[in-house]
């Protein structure tokens, strides 16, 4: 870090812009960290076995995602070169729309989390500024000297520095208040800014911050965005973790009413401040102890339980320490263990520890409260779950026991919440004040089960894909395209022979009755597991023929040796490549696992196991799925799988490298260009309607997406179709969305589309439930068609969508997105977490990434 760089930093309370700070005695100086320096005195099922592979609680069981926050962040959809929009209503919705509701399937009634407001309140809100003098930067003494005025203001809400009010207040209103601490006289100066009408988009954002205030009435302790339940915590000692139980609401006008949507929701906390962090990588590698605390440490997401915040951990500054000194408002230089000590009573500890470097949230910043800002190890507590904890499988089956709440314990959840709002005295005066009123029953809504799709096998051979699930009837199908598996390499361990022997005798069984032509492999016995072993080896085989696949046995899901196999394969010596687990070799299901590599091998050479029937002449859908590169911050990678043939069956990809948005929507355009291309290259035309799924965009994107991607993808289009001759249809898929669906006390049946009620106004938009989960409840999946003139009216939409999640090939289940998405997302997660980089054009054409 360069000197200029720490000049640009501040303290953390209080925020400065001046920067300039003075270090203390360095750490590297004194003794290394230890456990007696800890305390803080205060008074007052993929057989392509990757790492990622390793067989995690949620992939054996098929659950729902746990409704829990990761480590790096807030479980929200990515951001790139976001735009800061006015949350205006952005309506979607086509004008000449004459409905958007579909017909085919069997109508039922669901339930739903959500809640009907039903007395709304017809009031005109005043909106105003707050000022202190003198200044006072904490919100919550802010707060408070307004509050003792609150027989004069009336009903408010109040921020910290905007004020909305249901009566008119007098023009220059200046108040005063005796602050507690220290009895100093505060002036509040309040101004009037204007009126917020019904029609104003900031109106609806009211009865938000309105609950937010009654969810503070019952004692809900405010972590990042949302409330929880702190007091009633559940501790799992055995990996020092705390669940908070919490609540997510949010208010919206939905297609007739104003509805508050409910999910309950938990925040895994560690019982582990940064300080315990850093002393356990000193004690695992004291030779490089700073590298591995910056790896553990940068990106994730602290508490600091001082002043209730959230912050993203940027960087770690070694030539600080809690001694150092940072310049107050009034000029004067105070340490950091000074500052805390003054201002709320915490004693630091450790004067060893270096200092963590953030951010302020952009409202501090806007403030002249300076950008990035210093937090002390000893006083943060790290959040949510790290990767290493995602794959450790007890730890996730331990959390799941409290996370995974099936529909009938989340009903129950719910109408006790709603009950804790009505019988909390300061909720039920809070509402009275606002004129507000919730019903006590969940909204009902109506839907329909689509029909089950038909699956087209080999021979003729068809399955009903009843129940999402057709495992047991496809055992022994035949392929619906198969290829020849003639050429082939297996690079395997010595002391593994008879095993390997075995497997190979099995696999080439099965695909027999699959009608998969595998001839026996050429077998490259290693002397060891070590990843230069594999690298030698199939470069030694590589550099003398292309075989149609390799097929590498490994002893367990090591990182280091997967990254060198694939980078192998799918970069340097561009083949389809398989990497098997010893372990699967004599499993018990070794014979369901030798099917299933079968058909995913025959995937990798452009074979597909099953089609289904497109009623969709000329067709063409594709997928689009973000990611960062794990390795190099700054880098992120647009990746695209697009369907190429009449039965969507035939598949192709590419994924770029981005650095900003701009060059995101750049890469977007080139890649439908591309398809396009290979899909002419392929029909002898160009598709006659395209179909396109684009995933990871939040709420507050769409205008960008829609004026940026759509905006240029149109141009891109008029170039290839000579004019706007082409039909495309532009949806926004939305996974991380707190939507609940139930039915009768249960989950929904697989194939329930919603398009009423809990749906927008402003939005041509459906719900579709397209997934099993044996555990917990199932969570629909927001589906959004912001640009269309594909001429398909709202059933086709939702036919064609709930047809594309049959065709996962990596399992014979329906998926939660359309199969182009669950492609895109398996190809990020390659080159983004182990590639680094696209790999090479020649395998542009097969699913290699399976």
């Amino acid at each position: 870090m360069s000197q200029r760089d720490r000049r640009d930093y501040d303290p953390s309370e209080p925020s400065t812009s001046s920067g300039y700070r003075k270090t203390g005695a360095s750490s590297s100086s004194r003794t290394p960290y230890s456990r007696s320096q800890e305390s803080t005195v205060r008074e007052g099922s993929e057989y392509d076995a990757g790492p990622s592979s390793s067989s995690t609680y949620s992939e054996q069981h098929g659950a729902e995602p746990m409704a829990v926050d990761p480590a790096g962040g807030d479980n929200k959809s990515v951001q790139h070169g976001r735009r800061s929009f006015l949350q205006t209503t952005f309506v979607t919705k086509p004008s000449n729309l004459v409905t958007k509701k579909g017909t085919s399937g069997e109508q039922i009634i669901l339930q739903s989390n959500y809640f009907k407001l039903l007395t709304l309140p017809n009031w005109c809100l005043y909106k105003y500024r707050v000022d202190y003098e003198p200044e006072e930067e904490r919100t919550v003494v802010r707060k408070g000297l307004l509050k003792l005025h609150k027989e004069k203001v009336g009903p408010y809400i109040f921020d910290g520095t905007i004020l909305y009010t249901t009566a008119r207040l007098p023009e220059k209103l200046e108040l005063v208040s005796a602050r507690k601490s220290d009895n100093a006289h505060i002036k509040i100066s309040i101004r009037l800014v204007g009126d917020v009408t019904q029609d104003d988009p900031h109106y609806i954002q009211v009865f938000n911050i309105i609950m937010r205030k009654c969810l503070e009435h019952l004692k809900l302790q405010l972590v990042g965005r949302n409330y929880y339940d702190a007091r009633n915590k559940i501790s799992i000692y055995e990996y020092k973790l705390e669940l908070w139980p919490g609540y997510i609401t949010s208010i919206h006008q939905h297609e007739y009413n104003i509805l508050m949507c409910c999910e309950v929701s938990h925040k895994v906390m560690r019982q582990q401040t940064l300080l315990d962090i850093l002393a356990d990588c000193y004690r695992h590698n004291s030779h490089d102890f700073r590298s591995e605390f910056c790896r553990n440490v940068i990106g994730i997401i602290v508490l600091t339980d001082y002043n209730n915040n959230t912050y993203r951990i940027e960087d770690v500054d070694w030539n600080a320490n809690p001694s150092s000194t940072f310049p107050k408002k009034t000029g004067e230089n105070v340490s950091y263990r000074e500052y805390y000590w003054e201002k709320y009573r915490i004693n630091i500890v450790d004067m060893t520890q270096p200092m963590l470097v953030t951010r302020n949230k952009p409202k501090e910043r806007n403030a002249n409260k300076g950008d990035l800002v210093y937090l002390v190890p000893e006083l943060c507590r790290a959040t949510g779950l790290t990767d290493n904890m995602r794959e450790n499988f007890y730890l996730m089956k331990a959390l799941s026991t409290h996370t995974r709440v099936n529909p009938e314990a989340r009903i129950a959840k719910l109408r006790s919440f709603n009950e804790r709002l009505r019988k909390e005295p300061k909720v039920v005066e809070e509402l009275k004040d606002w004129k507000m009123t919730l019903d006590t029953n969940l909204v009902e809504v109506p839907a329909r089960i689509l029909p089950p799709e038909k699956l087209l096998f080999g021979r003729n051979t068809i399955i009903n894909s009843q129940l999402g699930d057709w495992s047991r009837n496809m055992q022994r199908a035949p392929l619906a395209r198969s290829k020849e598996l003639r050429n082939w390499i297996l690079i395997g361990c010595d002391r593994e022979r008879q095993n390997i022997e075995q497997f190979v005798r099995r696999l080439l069984d099965v695909s027999r009755g699959i009608s998969f032509r595998v001839e026996h492999p050429r077998i490259q016995w290693i002397r060891d597991d070590k990843s230069s072993t594999y690298t030698e080896n199939l470069e030694y085989v590589l550099s003398k023929f292309v075989p149609d696949l390799v097929f590498c046995v490994v002893s367990n899901n090591r990182a280091d040796r997967y990254v060198a196999i694939k980078k192998k394969c799918c970069i340097d010596r561009p083949v389809p490549s398989q990497v098997f687990l010893q372990k699967n070799l004599c499993s018990r299901t070794v014979m369901s696992i030798a099917t299933k590599v079968a058909i995913q091998m025959n995937c990798k050479l452009g074979g597909a196991p099953w089609y289904i029937e497109n009623p969709l002449k000329g067709l063409m859908t594709i997928g689009f799925d973000i990611c960062h590169d794990a390795a190099t911050k700054g880098r992120k990678f647009l990746a695209m799988v697009a369907t190429v043939d009449q039965s969507l069956a035939q598949f192709y990809s590419s994924i770029t490298l981005y650095h900003n948005y701009e060059e995101l929507v750049e890469q977007l355009c080139m890649g439908v260009s591309k398809a396009v291309q290979a899909y002419r290259a392929n029909n002898k035309a160009l598709p006659m309607c395209l179909l396109i799924y684009r995933d990871g965009v939040s709420d507050g994107e769409v205008p960008q997406v829609y004026e940026n991607e759509v905006g240029n993808l149109k141009k891109k289009l008029e170039e290839l179709y000579y004019g706007p001759n082409y039909k495309m249809s532009f949806i926004i898929v939305s996974k991380r969305i707190n939507t609940k669906l139930f039915y009768r006390r249960n989950n929904p049946p697989v194939g329930t589309v919603v398009d009423d009620i809990i749906t927008s106004p402003f939005k041509y938009d459906f719900f579709l439930v397209s997934q099993v989960v044996r555990q917990g409840t199932i969570s629909p999946t927001s589906y959004s068609v912001i640009s269309d003139n594909s001429g398909l009216n709202p059933e086709a939409m939702q036919r064609i969508t709930y047809k594309l999640t049959h065709l996962y090939y990596n399992c014979s289940t329906t998926v939660r997105v359309p199969a182009p998405c669950h492609y895109a997302q398996k190809l990020s997660f390659l080159v983004g977490k182990f590639l680094h980089r696209p790999p090479h054009s020649q395998l542009e054409n097969q699913l290699f990434f399976l």
